[in-house]
């Protein structure tokens, strides 16, 4: 394979197809409308985990410190009355289990994660403010994603408020947590970048990126799916290999947005996911 024999497959897929591939200390080895905007779905979940550290290591709040678990939150548009989370299009019935309780902010953005909770989502998302996700995408680097509103925000939804990534910023994102984890930083301390990609490693939605890679690899990955909407982004680290970032967001009618179905829209990142494993000695 060839980066043009990839480009020119993607080139049939319908919709959009964005990719960013390269090593971290490095040039992108292949791109591909890196900087179309994209419906966010799941993936801001990883900025939201990184402004929850970046919280904690300010001393403004406590990871392990219990925390209401509710169900009611403020939109984002300024008026609209308070909303919440429907629990069919959850994935993780154990935090819809602690309604009533406490949990804690850490035990949150693990489910938030590893089992892509929006419950759990909107909780963190409630305690560390949008202001604090948007900082940091932009310590990141990114240039054209952003955080408007929490999930099933409908009110903030219709007036035009909404969450956006690329391929690009996604890669930027991973890559600062991924390089974070070995020297200090922009986004938070080695330590906390290396919490963070543990929890991202126990990643247990690997129906799209995970499943182009040979069993037992690690990759540290947010995946996010709705209907029209697929995306995976991760750092690979291949025992024979430096690490490497891949991100791709596809808006394309493969998507069909079940996260019980493994559909084209999954084996398409699998396969470029295959596809650059095959390469990553020449990134």
């Amino acid at each position: 394979m060839t980066w043009d024999d990839l480009d020119a497959h993607l080139d049939r897929v319908p919709g959009t197809v964005s990719a960013y591939v390269g090593r971290l200390d490095a040039p992108p080895a292949f791109t591909r409308h890196a900087d179309a905007a994209h419906y966010a779905a799941s993936t801001m979940k990883v900025a939201v985990l990184a402004a929850l550290h970046r919280a904690a290591e300010a001393g403004t709040l406590d990871l392990d410190a219990p925390v209401p678990v509710v169900n009611e939150f403020d939109s984002a548009q300024p008026g609209a009355p308070r909303f919440a989370n429907a629990r069919p299009y959850d994935n993780d019935d154990a935090v819809w289990d602690r309604i009533g309780g406490t949990a804690s902010l850490r035990w949150l953005a693990d489910r938030m994660i590893v089992r892509s909770s929006n419950l759990a989502t909107n909780l963190v998302l409630g305690h560390v403010g949008l202001p604090a996700v948007a900082e940091v995408w932009a310590l990141a680097g990114a240039r054209n994603s952003s955080t408007g509103r929490g999930i099933e925000d409908f009110a903030a939804r219709e007036a035009g408020i909404t969450n956006t990534v690329t391929a690009a910023d996604l890669a930027a994102l991973l890559g600062a947590l991924a390089a974070g984890a070995n020297t200090p930083g922009r986004l938070a301390s080695p330590a906390a970048c290396t919490t963070m990609l543990d929890v991202l490693l126990a990643q247990e939605h690997r129906e799209d990126l995970a499943a182009g890679l040979p069993e037992g690899t690690r990759i540290a990955h947010k995946n996010g799916w709705v209907r029209g909407v697929r995306h995976g982004a991760g750092v690979v680290l291949p025992d024979d290999a430096p690490p490497y970032l891949i991100a791709v967001c596809t808006t394309t009618d493969l998507a069909g947005g079940d996260d019980q179905v493994e559909d084209d829209a999954c084996l398409l990142l699998a396969h470029i996911s295959a596809q650059v494993w095959a390469a990553r000695h020449q990134l």
